[in-house]
């Protein structure tokens, strides 16, 4: 044996116990650290620079793999390579390999792990989680991210496509945001092949052209009245929650949601906190004197939940005001449609801006520069509208003549709208109180006579300014 080389033994490896680096030749050196951890190190220098290169913990490496490890090394640095580069290198490309060998599955249900503490519900994350399993993953579920093309995509997509448009676009979408997350990753590189534009729009036929938009069946907003009251002749929870969904316009998680810690009876307001709003802002909603009466119903049933459900600590189910509809024979209606209804009544039936409805219903008006200089939720021109609109949930309107269905004044009965002016004279000095000077006159839209109502010569007086 040289001197200098090859000086460790393994009895004095496992000897060893002081806290240092023992030499064993050639650049190996066992190291213990303060904590008597003994691991291999190779000593060496490149471009003038001290490095040193971890061969392993001594457990595991002997004494003979360590300075055979150690002579491996000292080859590559006469071949004027950089051992500790190339291995750092190696370790890199591994671990490239096996991020870009991450299938479709496994990146999506870490997709949805990053996205869920943005989404309002549980709901929303088993709707993603269940309509990929359907659909997606039977065919690319176990597909490595980075061979997912454009022809896998479509067989994903074309079977689906014409019969369920819908749900086809929005797997659609989800894949194209889950295969764009896998990019910046770093798991696959190239375009998506999930996009819409200039892309998979050239593939397959637009949704528009396939399926018309159906919205939320709404009741016609002169029937509310009449709704309103067999409403209150229901018993539970359901109806109440219903009512009170009505009454303010709101959507039905807001109101299932809703804690008698957000109700204040003094100054007749409800905030909803951001976590259950769908634009993610605090809402102030003006609480009428029927919408208290709701409240005061089921006030002391609870001491949280304003509409709790029938099992301990629950919510009240969605289902609940849905089988309220089936009980009153309402069965083509949706809870959600209620907000169309009072949509339709605010436009042709008020003469409120548009502005104001909108935001009763919680939507964003004006684009982003407008909402910085806005800094008024205009809170008591909503709760005019909100009180307007209670008046008329609370009053049945009669029926409509078939002749004015079609929207046609019939020339011999113009005159009969002469007695129509002290009411419309009344309107004009802003009525009796509230505010009804916000109510549309019906000298000024003579389509507005019809709306609101002619029978055998008796005129049909608009509710909200004149029967309080």
């Amino acid at each position: 044996m040289a001197a200098g080389i090859e000086k460790l033994t393994a009895l004095k490896v496992s000897r060893l116990s002081k806290p240092g680096r023992y030499a064993d030749g050639k650049g190996l050196y066992l190291q213990i650290t303060k904590t008597l951890a003994k691991s291999w190190i190779f000593r060496y220098e490149r471009d003038g620079k001290e490095r040193f290169m971890g061969l392993g913990p001594s457990h595991s490496v002997g004494l003979a793999d360590a300075r055979e490890l150690a002579r491996a090394a000292r080859t590559r640095l006469a071949l004027g390579k950089d051992p500790l580069d190339e291995r750092n290198a190696e370790i890199q490309a591994a671990k490239v390999e096996k991020l870009s060998n991450s299938d479709f599955d496994t990146c999506a249900a870490e997709y949805i792990k990053s996205r869920q503490d943005e989404w309002k519900s549980e709901k929303h994350r088993k709707q993603w989680e269940t309509s990929l399993k359907v659909h997606a993953s039977p065919h690319i579920g176990k597909l490595a991210v980075r061979r997912i093309t454009t022809p896998l995509v479509m067989k994903v997509l074309q079977p689906i496509w014409k019969t369920k448009t819908e749900t086809a676009s929005r797997i659609r979408e989800r894949i194209e945001r889950i295969l764009s997350w896998a990019a910046k990753q770093g798991y696959r590189e190239g375009e998506n092949p999930a996009r819409w534009d200039g892309h998979l729009e050239e593939l397959l036929p637009k949704p528009s052209k396939l399926k018309k938009v159906v919205h939320h069946p709404a009741l016609p907003y002169r029937e509310v009245g009449a709704f309103m009251r067999d409403l209150k002749h229901q018993i539970g929870f359901g109806p109440r929650a219903l009512e009170f969904t009505i009454l303010t316009a709101c959507r039905t998680g807001e109101v299932l949601g809703a804690t008698w810690g957000e109700i204040d009876f003094r100054r007749r307001v409800w905030t909803i906190p951001v976590e259950r709003m769908k634009n993610s802002k605090q809402h102030r909603v003006p609480l009428t004197n029927s919408a208290v009466e709701v409240l005061k119903k089921v006030r002391g049933f609870h001491p949280k939940l304003v509409f709790p459900g029938g099992k301990k600590d629950s919510l009240l189910s969605s289902m609940a005001m849905l089988r309220v509809l089936e009980n009153l024979e309402r069965p083509g209606l949706t809870v959600h449609g209620f907000r169309s209804t009072f949509r339709d009544w605010a436009a042709e039936m008020t003469q409120y801006p548009e502005a104001i409805a909108e935001m009763c219903l919680a939507h964003t008006v004006g684009n982003a520069v407008e909402n910085a200089y806005r800094r008024s939720d205009l809170f008591n021109r909503r709760r005019e509208l909100m009180t307007d609109w209670a008046t008329w949930c609370a009053e049945v309107q009669p029926d409509l003549p078939a002749a004015s269905m079609d929207g046609e004044l019939d020339s011999d009965k113009e005159d009969d709208w002469d007695a129509l002016e002290p009411l419309a004279t009344l309107w004009d000095e802003g009525g009796e109180s509230g505010s009804s000077a916000n109510i549309a006159d019906p000298r000024l839209n003579p389509r507005l006579k019809l709306r609101l109502g002619e029978s055998s010569g008796h005129v049909v007086k608009h509710s909200l300014a004149l029967d309080r």
